[in-house]
């Protein structure tokens, strides 16, 4: 009988490579939200940021550049979201990216 030198291929992850690269759909995204309050009030909030950032200094640049009040609250399934009065999710995303925080393919603006 002839024997054959066959190496069969495990599981193959087409997808390996973009999860260790730094291609824009490999890296979670930052969501800007916004929800309606009452009447015409609503409120904007961002989430997934990075872990090792300051919210609290990231909220007070954003307070002073936009005029609003915002806070930041702690989430249990979430983590920590910053909250800002009004409708603030072009202002915001286009502080983030003007700041080096995250890159434009990574913000998602939800809402109307």
């Amino acid at each position: 009988m002839v024997e054959l030198d066959l190496q069969i291929p495990s599981a193959f992850d087409p997808f390996a490579e973009a999860k260790d690269s730094g291609a824009p759909g490999a890296k979670e995204y930052v969501h800007i939200r916004i929800q309606q309050r009452n009447g015409k009030k609503s409120l904007t909030t961002v989430q997934g940021l990075k872990k090792d950032y300051s919210y609290e200094k990231i909220l007070k640049d954003l307070k002073k550049e936009f005029c609003c009040n915002g806070n930041v609250v702690q989430d249990k399934e979430l983590g920590k979201v910053i909250q800002l009065q009004g409708d603030q999710r072009k202002n915001v995303s286009n502080f983030l990216v003007q700041a080096g925080l995250v890159k434009k393919e990574q913000i998602k603006i939800h809402g109307f």
